[in-house]
């Protein structure tokens, strides 16, 4: 297969262009254009458009000019993703390199014990370069992604050990709002690789030991209705599995109903709706057996219908 995931093709026979999100076999690939479908299509038809850059990226120039030791940069590589002009259900993985350093990088992925080298290559003091893409949409699908990276530099610096980063992305990553990402001139997601070093302040470790009985947690106030739709609990719900999303509302539930007994409710609803009834079953067998519950009900049926639960507390 001489294409891989995230080159830029043509049609032979159509006017049509997008890139390949997915190698089906030896023979078929899958490329997904504007109108952000992915069509399954044979590796014979299509071609490789030459000089293609995506929107988003801007080319930096490699400069060797020694750098004032105050001014050399030793932190700053992520990972960019951002998301194609022409077809924003394709996302790209940049390296950013934000310091002074010459970077060696490669990317490895995994699936199923398979490995395969996807990218490596040198890249510059304050450059990126493109690693990899991939449909958004297929995200559960994603292998593994395994970042190998080693600092290199003319200078009297010594460099930073190298970077072996395993990374197994998940809606969560995806799920924040967009940001400026550096050497890139369109918003993304960031990942950073090189975390900073974590700063231990003696003094505050010193105090965190000696706090005196008086200091203790502020717990807020609930409100007396408490919806547990996992769509008011989390913007990525729709990635999620079904364990994953009962698991974040029982969550939410627990720390509502000890916050609801702190501050001595007499009672408090919680929406859960109507479903398939398992998360109320799992409140409602939390509850049965809760040392601080008189007795629950379902709440204002002709409101709720069976969505929801009044809890009468002690």
């Amino acid at each position: 297969m001489k294409y891989k995931l995230g080159d830029f093709v043509r049609f032979v026979d159509e006017k049509m262009e997008g890139f390949v999100t997915r190698i089906i076999d030896d023979q078929m690939i899958g490329v997904t254009g504007e109108d952000e479908f992915e069509i399954p299509v044979l590796a014979s038809k299509v071609t490789t458009v030459h000089g293609y850059e995506s929107a988003g990226t801007k080319t930096a120039v490699a400069d060797d000019k020694p750098i004032a030791l105050g001014e050399f940069e030793e932190k700053g590589i992520y990972i960019g993703v951002i998301a194609d002009a022409k077809a924003s259900s394709v996302v790209h993985f940049y390296l950013i390199n934000n310091t002074s350093f010459q970077l060696l990088a490669a990317l490895t992925t995994e699936k199923q014990q398979v490995f395969k080298g996807e990218f490596a290559a040198a890249v510059g003091p304050k450059s990126e370069a493109k690693m990899y893409s991939a449909q958004l949409a297929d995200l559960q699908l994603w292998p593994r992604f395994i970042f190998n990276v080693i600092y290199s530099t003319k200078q009297n610096i010594e460099p930073p050990a190298p970077l072996i980063i395993n990374e197994k992305f998940k809606a969560k990553d995806f799920s924040t709002t967009k940001k400026a990402i550096p050497l890139l001139t369109e918003p993304g997601w960031m990942i950073r690789l090189d975390e900073p070093e974590m700063v231990i302040d003696a003094q505050k470790l010193k105090e965190s030991f000696f706090k005196s009985p008086e200091e203790k947690t502020v717990i807020d106030k609930p409100a007396s209705e408490v919806d547990l739709h996992i769509e008011k609990l989390r913007d990525d719900y729709q990635f999620l599995q079904s364990s994953e999303m009962l698991n974040i509302q029982m969550a939410h539930f627990h720390k509502a109903l000890d916050a609801a007994i702190v501050h001595q409710l007499p009672d408090v609803v919680f929406i859960h709706g109507a479903g398939n009834g398992t998360l109320r079953h799992e409140l409602h067998k939390v509850l049965s057996k809760h040392p601080k519950v008189q007795t629950f009900m379902d709440a204002r049926k002709e409101k709720f219908g069976y969505g929801a639960t009044k809890v009468i507390l002690k």
